[in-house]
């Protein structure tokens, strides 16, 4: 068992291993990113990215899994609030063979909780000859020696990688207002906000998608989450990170819809892939039955030096539940097409 003192500030380890097939690359997007460059590899040749890739959710997702293999299971980990910066480094391929590397950044016992201490990981995962696809900086809350009670036994890794919805799934549920037309990058309005949709997170819902990525206690099983700090089972954030990347391609969906009504004929600005996301933040548990609707507004935008034909445009995110409390956020960006020239 690891707890807060085991970890010290410059070890670094290496462990794990997953190889992504094209199958849990496609089952992950169809429910959380339908985008072709992640569903279809023949329209994905035509896309931003040129061949079928995996979402980068779905990356973060694969990474929690491999952190609850290598040693979140075996620790006194209390959870996390929030990760500092995901950068997506290099495509996930169908075939590629993954690793994780832990490097310890930084560790302080906590001022109001002596029970517990925070750790600062820079987490990567690593792809052939060991190159990094994706890194992430985050803070984990682990239970100190002597002053925290031991996790309930259980099986949690005993889950298969791929994601299998539940069988009778919840659906994304669209807002009251109507999207408006999908926009080129010259068209974006600074500041402006659009309601993306609602999801209410089932027990079902919950145990799917942990028992893929994030096979936690206080994740899997009633009982177990009744003994953990958060008293009820509850989603993971990568699920709640998820959901909201599923309701803003709908959203997309939508907005392609109210393009090619208004505008026959004529084809609709595409977006890219995103190069990563930063200060994302879990703020308060999404327990079962909870009704999440999430929310995006675009910040600011740049046009891009290496991919001319593109811009980027930078956007923050929320989910609020049903009692009005914002339960996550972060700033997020991504490639959109710029109009183009007669």
């Amino acid at each position: 068992m690891l707890y807060f003192e085991d970890f010290r500030v410059g070890e670094s380890v290496t462990a794990g291993a997953v190889t992504v097939s094209q199958e849990d690359m496609i089952a992950y997007a169809s429910r959380f990113d339908a985008q072709d460059f992640h569903t279809d590899p023949v329209a994905a040749r035509a896309s931003f990215a040129g061949a079928l890739i995996g979402s980068g959710w779905h990356s973060c997702s694969l990474m929690m899994r491999l952190m609850a293999e290598t040693f979140i299971i075996e620790s006194s980990s209390m959870g996390g609030p929030g990760v500092d910066e995901v950068k997506w480094l290099r495509p996930v391929r169908p075939g590629d063979a993954l690793s994780l590397r832990r490097t310890v950044l930084a560790a302080k016992p906590s001022r109001s909780r002596p029970e517990m201490g925070l750790v600062q990981l820079r987490v990567e995962l690593l792809g052939e000859g060991g190159a990094p696809v994706m890194e992430q900086v985050n803070w984990i809350m682990f239970g100190r020696r002597g002053l925290t009670a031991p996790r309930p036994a259980g099986d949690w890794l005993g889950q298969p990688w791929r994601y299998s919805p539940p069988e009778t799934p919840s659906p994304l549920e669209p807002p009251l207002e109507a999207a408006e037309p999908a926009r080129f990058f010259e068209e974006l309005e600074i500041d402006r906000g659009f309601a993306l949709g609602s999801f209410v997170f089932t027990r079902d819902e919950i145990v799917a998608f942990a028992g893929a990525f994030d096979p936690q206690p206080f994740h899997m099983d009633e009982e177990a989450a009744a003994q953990s700090q958060f008293g009820a089972l509850i989603a993971s954030g990568w699920h709640t990170g998820s959901v909201w990347m599923a309701s803003m391609v709908a959203h997309r969906q939508r907005q392609l819809a109210a393009f090619a009504q208004a505008h026959p004929g004529r084809p609709a600005p595409r977006l890219g892939t995103s190069p990563g996301f930063r200060d994302l933040r879990w703020l308060k548990p999404v327990f079962a039955g909870d009704r999440i609707s999430y929310h995006s507004r675009v910040v600011s935008t740049r046009a891009s030096a290496s991919r001319p034909q593109w811009g980027l445009f930078f956007h923050h995110n929320t989910g609020v539940n049903q009692r009005g409390e914002t339960v996550f956020s972060f700033e997020g960006c991504a490639f959109v097409e710029r109009r183009p020239t007669i």
